[in-house]
């Protein structure tokens, strides 16, 4: 029996890195908020992100 193995379309998954990413970051920006830690803004929730889509990008895909 032959079995074919693919590590999938890369761009499926940067899409979906981002979006688990931006559900992360929206949590724990939300989070730092509730504290008094960090503003809930729009630029916060960006730019967490997509600090934490690279992380995951270089710890995981590369």
């Amino acid at each position: 029996m032959r079995t074919m193995a693919s590590d999938g379309d890369i761009r499926v998954l940067l899409a979906l890195d981002l979006l688990l990413s931006a559900a992360f970051a929206s949590g724990v920006v939300w989070g730092l908020d509730f504290i008094g830690v960090l503003a809930f803004t729009p630029r916060n929730v960006g730019v967490t992100t997509l600090v934490l889509a690279l992380v995951t990008y270089l710890v995981v895909l590369r």
